[in-house]
């Protein structure tokens, strides 16, 4: 007989998983008109700990700290998913995601994320130049231009009919395929793949 930890280690299919999320949106406008979104949370770490006088930083950063703490939620979940509630099973690709990340330079071991590219070894090589330092200044930098993140704008701002939100999913979605398509593969290339 299977047991409520057997059950909750299985990967939820996209019609359960994908309304529990949705649903966080209307419980947060009921529970206090407050808005989904991660990206702010830095904002909000750096006007409490940064004793600089930036404007972006000099706010009430405090009426702000439901979100830290939700924030800090999400990373005790994904802490406590990762260590006791894992999916003891190897996770299940697309044959033909498989052969993409083949024809990458990249191999697939069971793992969510291709441990080519997200390991120890890689983190002060020119690997870890382009895909930790570079890509994570364009997602912080795209994020601040953005107003948001994706959780912000195709969560939140989409579930709210807002236009701005639109636009910033569609480019959100545009750039990651340019990206996949035309960019990442002469990437891959330079940096020894």
């Amino acid at each position: 007989m299977e047991t409520f930890l057997d059950w909750i280690r299985q990967p939820w299919p996209w019609y359960v998983a994908g309304p529990l999320v949705g649903l966080t949106v209307p419980l947060l406008l009921i529970i206090g008109n407050k808005s989904f979104g991660i990206s702010s949370s830095l904002r909000h770490v750096c006007a409490a700990c940064v004793p600089a006088n930036i404007p972006f930083f000099k706010y009430d950063w405090k009426k702000e700290a439901w979100n830290l703490y939700f924030v800090g939620g999400v990373l005790l979940g994904g802490v406590v998913a990762t260590f006791f509630l894992s999916n003891p099973n190897e996770m299940v690709i697309a044959e033909s995601t498989i052969q993409d990340l083949g024809a990458l330079g990249l191999t697939f071991d069971g793992s969510l994320m291709p441990s080519s590219i997200f390991s120890w070894d890689n983190v002060f090589s020119l690997k870890g130049l382009f895909f930790f330092v570079i890509g994570g200044f364009m997602v912080g930098f795209g994020t601040r231009y953005a107003g948001g993140c994706t959780s912000g704008h195709a969560i939140m701002g989409l579930s709210n009919l807002q236009w701005p939100s639109l636009v910033a999913t569609c480019c959100f979605m545009a750039g990651g395929f340019l990206m996949t398509h035309l960019l990442l593969p002469h990437i891959m290339a330079f940096v020894g793949f």
